[in-house]
């Protein structure tokens, strides 16, 4: 069955404009807490209850409150975290035993975007089938229990300092981060009083950025998709790094004092290769998006390596069905199974920093065996559903650009599963031609969408 309101990342949307409007959020709370009751396995008495966390958007308030009325006319209690990293809800979720955690989110979207997403009781996203018969339930109408079966709603003051204890946890006991100096950007967004209270837990000199928001700022020239105030950060404070984390926390990029900035595919390849070291490491998921080179390097470490659609919940899917730990995507969403059971931004850096530690070498020093090939993305605006495949100028010069590459590249197009784009990219070991193919596609979408 088609879904009609799930993307690959939750519902998401400009708010005021449906599907982010109070009344709809509403709903979507009271059918999630309908489904959530049903499927509940809870003593006699017992009631199920939810965990609802958000970023710093100033939307966050109001589709906060909505959901809360939604699960409370379902008779599900409410536990609200306030700001706190998509992570922390999925690993909070699970400490407390709750029956499932929610987050107020649009992740790098804009301030006036925002969304909401689920996780299951064991932390992680919500199977395909749950996420269905939720939206099933979007089109029966509410009726709210009786007055004795209402669910409650209360605060949990300690979950910052909770999650900020599990993610130290993941970091190697034996080591420290005493004598680094780490610029840390927080995108003004959900992480902005935990990633540096971690890092400076651990011994860091921490100085962070983007960590005053105002329900405005979050994403907004800065963060993991805006890496320049970072980069500019590193080397105006003299530091040995930088970590930049989206509006969520779920995903990071990473900078050195040289300019050089990191991405997902390499960091996952330093993790990977500090794996390899310390035992042996079966494979590796990435997805369509991961870059040729990196899935060439980990053949040289005699790693494994498997593609799955883009979107952490298909990585996520695909290393549970191979029995893999470790896997990510290139913008910056890194999965470390034996840590976390989500994607964490401030985990996966953490992972990093021990391979510096541990390894004794720069974070260029660790990547220089990983050749990455040119690759260009570009993202073309198009109409909600725009289906390329049904466009024959797009299919012409897609066959014409792949006929040029031949084996030394490659060709994706693909539609956003989270905005209405149509994602172009190309890659190749010619940068000038994959450059010129990549918008000579991007083009003739414009003229056929």
């Amino acid at each position: 069955m088609s879904r009609r309101y799930f993307g690959t990342d939750g519902v998401r949307g400009r708010v005021g404009e449906a599907p982010i409007t109070p009344e709809f959020v509403m709903r979507l709370g009271y059918a999630a807490g309908e489904v959530l009751v049903k499927r509940a396995t809870l003593p006699k008495g017992a009631r199920s209850a939810v965990l609802i966390g958000k970023d710093t958007r100033i939307s966050g308030y109001m589709l906060e409150a909505s959901l809360e009325a939604g699960f409370s006319a379902a008779g599900v209690d409410v536990i609200l975290t306030g700001p706190l990293p998509t992570p922390a809800i999925a690993y909070l979720t699970r400490a407390l035993r709750l029956q499932a955690g929610v987050v107020i989110s649009a992740s790098h979207n804009p301030y006036y975007d925002n969304g909401i997403k689920f996780f299951s009781a064991a932390g992680s996203k919500l199977p395909d089938e749950v996420e269905i018969e939720i939206e099933n339930g979007l089109g029966h109408s509410m009726r709210c229990r009786e007055s004795a079966e209402l669910g409650r709603a209360r605060r949990v003051d300690d979950a910052a300092g909770r999650y900020i204890e599990f993610c130290k946890s993941t970091f190697p006991s034996n080591l420290d981060l005493r004598g680094m100096k780490i610029v840390v950007d927080c995108a003004h967004g959900a992480a902005y009083h935990i990633a540096p209270h971690v890092l400076h837990e651990l011994g860091a000199d921490v100085t962070p950025i983007g960590a005053s928001p105002n329900g405005f700022n979050i994403n907004e020239d800065i963060g993991a998709t805006k890496p320049k105030a970072l980069l500019e950060a590193v080397k105006a404070h003299g530091a040995d790094l930088g970590i930049a984390l989206d509006g969520d926390g779920d995903r990071l990029v990473m900078a050195d004092p040289e300019g050089r900035l990191y991405d997902g595919d390499q960091l996952l390849y330093v993790i990977a290769a500090h794996r390899v070291a310390s035992g042996a490491l079966p494979g590796v998921v990435g997805t369509l998006m991961s870059n040729l080179g990196f899935e060439h390097a980990l053949g040289k470490l005699g790693v494994g390596f498997a593609r799955a659609k883009v979107g952490d919940r298909y990585v996520l899917e695909t290393l549970v069905e191979r029995g893999w730990q470790l896997g990510g995507e290139n913008s910056g969403h890194i999965i470390c199974l034996d840590k976390h059971t989500t994607g964490d931004g401030i985990v996966s850096a953490l992972q990093v920093l021990a391979a510096v530690r541990e390894r004794g070498k720069t974070l260029a020093q660790l990547c220089k065996p990983l050749k990455l090939y040119p690759q260009v993305l570009i993202n073309v605006r198009v109409a909600k559903g725009f289906d390329w495949k049904a466009h024959p100028g797009i299919v012409k010069a897609k066959d014409g650009v792949e006929r040029a590459l031949g084996t030394s590249g490659r060709v994706l197009l693909r539609p956003s599963g989270t905005e209405p784009l149509l994602r172009v990219m190309v890659e190749g070991r010619d940068g000038a031609k994959v450059e010129r193919f990549a918008r000579q596609i991007a083009e003739s979408a414009s003229e056929n969408k």
